[in-house]
Parts: C-alpha cells; sequence; structure tokens
C-alpha cells in the first residue's frame, strides 16, 4: 500500500500540503503542476511553484515532494525536469489529466490524451534527460472524450520509461462527476507491468477498500478526499474508520487561517479559507454553520472574528 496526496491546481498549495501531510500516512506528495511551454524557467519559477525544494524537497512533516510538470513541448519539458531534480525533487510527474478548458487549448494536460505519439515523446525526453535513479511517473484521465485511447494511452507512457501511472477515473468530458470508474483502471492494470495507482473518489476508508477490490491496485492517490478529511490517509492505514471530529479538524483550520495571513493579501486570504471551509461542510456538520456565517463575509477582520467565535465555541 502506498498513499500520496494528489496535486490539486488552487487547492493543495504549500500551505494545505503542508497541514495534510502533517497529519501522517502519507509516502510522499505531487507538487501542483509547473505549467512549462518551450523554455527552461528560472529557479525562481520552480521555488515559488514548491517552496518545499528549499527545504530538501520534503514537507515539514518530512513527506517527500515530487514535482508536477505540464507542457508538449519534449524538450523543455526534459530541461525542467532535470532542474527540479537538481533543486532537490524526488522524482518527476507528467501531467496528462488536467481538465481545465484554458490548460487544454493551449495544449496541455488531457488534451494530450487524444495524441498517444506525443505523450510517448514527453516521457521519453523526461526519462533520457534525468538521472537513471530518478522516478519518472505520469498521472492522465481514463480519456479525453471516452475511452478509446484509454489502453494506448497507458501503453505509449510505459514503454516510453515511467515507472508509475496514476489514473484518474474519469475521463476529460466527464470532468468531477460521480462516479467514478473504478473498473476501467482494472483493464490498464492488466495491459501495463508498471505500478497502477488508483485516483477518484476515495473518500473514506469503505471507498479505499472497494476500489482495491474492484481496480486490483493498492496504491492510491487521494485529492479532494484528503482536503474533506485531513486524516483520511492515517485512517486507510490503520483501517479504522471513526467518525470526524469537528475538534480535531477546527484546530487545523485556525492554524491555517494564521499561517495564510502571513503570506496572502486579506482578500486572497478571505477566498482560500472559504475554499477549504466548502470543502469541509461536505463531512463535518459544524463546518456547514460556519459556511452560512462566513461565505458573503469579504472583510478578513470581521471573519476573523467569525471564524474564531464558531471554531472555538
Amino acid at each position: 500500500m502506498r498513499i500520496i496526496l494528489a496535486p490539486m491546481e488552487g487547492l493543495a498549495d504549500v500551505h494545505l500540503r503542508r497541514l495534510i501531510t502533517a497529519q501522517g500516512g502519507y509516502d510522499w506528495v505531487v507538487s501542483e503542476f509547473v505549467r512549462v511551454v518551450d523554455r527552461l524557467y528560472p529557479d525562481r519559477v520552480l521555488l515559488k511553484n514548491c517552496p518545499e525544494l528549499e527545504q530538501g524537497g520534503r514537507t515539514d512533516s518530512g513527506t517527500p515532494l515530487r514535482v508536477q510538470l505540464l507542457g508538449n513541448h519534449p524538450q523543455a519539458m526534459a530541461a525542467n525536469a532535470v532542474r527540479a531534480v537538481e533543486l532537490g525533487s524526488f522524482g518527476i510527474d507528467i501531467n496528462f489529466g488536467c481538465p481545465s478548458k484554458t490548460v487544454n487549448r493551449s495544449k496541455g494536460g488531457a488534451v494530450l490524451l487524444k495524441e498517444p505519439d506525443t505523450l510517448y515523446s514527453v516521457v521519453r525526453a523526461v526519462r533520457e534527460a534525468v538521472p537513471a535513479q530518478v522516478m519518472v511517473s505520469a498521472k492522465m484521465r481514463l480519456g479525453f472524450d471516452d475511452t478509446s485511447l484509454m489502453l494506448e494511452n497507458a501503453s505509449a507512457i510505459e514503454s516510453a520509461g515511467a515507472g508509475e501511472l496514476t489514473v484518474h477515473a474519469r475521463t476529460r468530458l466527464q470532468g468531477y462527476a460521480p462516479p467514478a470508474h473504478w473498473h476501467e483502471l482494472a483493464r490498464i492494470k492488466e495491459h501495463i507491468t508498471i505500478p497502477l495507482i488508483a485516483n477518484g473518489d476515495i473518500c473514506s476508508v469503505e471507498d479505499y477498500h472497494r476500489c482495491v477490490a474492484i481496480a486490483g491496485t493498492a496504491d492510491v492517490m487521494l485529492g479532494r478526499g484528503a482536503v474533506r478529511l485531513p486524516f483520511l490517509a492515517k485512517q486507510i492505514r490503520a483501517n479504522s474508520a471513526p467518525q470526524a471530529q469537528w475538534a480535531d479538524v477546527a484546530p487545523l483550520l485556525q492554524h491555517f487561517w494564521q499561517e495564510i495571513g502571513v503570506s496572502m493579501s486579506p482578500k486572497d486570504r478571505v477566498g482560500r479559507i472559504k475554499q477549504w471551509v466548502n470543502y469541509l461542510r461536505q463531512s463535518h456538520s459544524e463546518a456547514e454553520t460556519l459556511w452560512v456565517a462566513i461565505r458573503a463575509e469579504k472583510d478578513a477582520q470581521i471573519l476573523d472574528s467569525r471564524l474564531h467565535a464558531i471554531v472555538e465555541g
């Protein structure tokens, strides 16, 4: 069993990565993607996206970070992969799964699932550029509009030299609409020889066991489930699912609020805490009460008092 914290653009930033991995249970975390166009970025770009590189490539709790790159230019992807590894990244992950229309219009993310040859070229260039002992992995979806190229895409990634493949069990067209199609992961697992990591709709210990039974792999990547339940990885490892206690989550929320106040503008800080509370309310009734109290508030000072009053009781 290996459990990975997923990259989630605009959600799992360095602050939430730090908080969630501190709860334990994760083997590594993948960064939000660094979008590569056609050149090698200066170090400051990688360090801004992945501040963990300045502390040995690990979160504060010691969880290794794997930098994720997104792009279609093989040479530029390879050059940035080399630099990320030199800066301390524990491997390179390549994003072929982002469903964003903006990203796809620029020929990045899931749109490349229409082009198995491009997947091969990008992965091969990165694999040949970084040292042999450095893991090169990729993340994809079941397809763009449908699953017709699913197995061909997985084979292209494997034959290009990737050592691991994570698959979000939906097409780009399906977005994040339930359900995740774990049965398709079983088909991919039978088709490739490298480890398969399952992703999509794993939001509880029960979900984990159902996914394993259907997909046939014990390795999973947790995304939104980890945001809703910061202790989910630890619960999966313990095979225990006690009722989520708001008393355990509330201090994390307070800590997060204080931490982002140091690096974000008041406006961004307000938006960021609302984003997380919106996810928490799906698992905690107390978060629903908090959401009602803060969802229309734009002033950081007023929100601070409301947050303190409700969280502290």
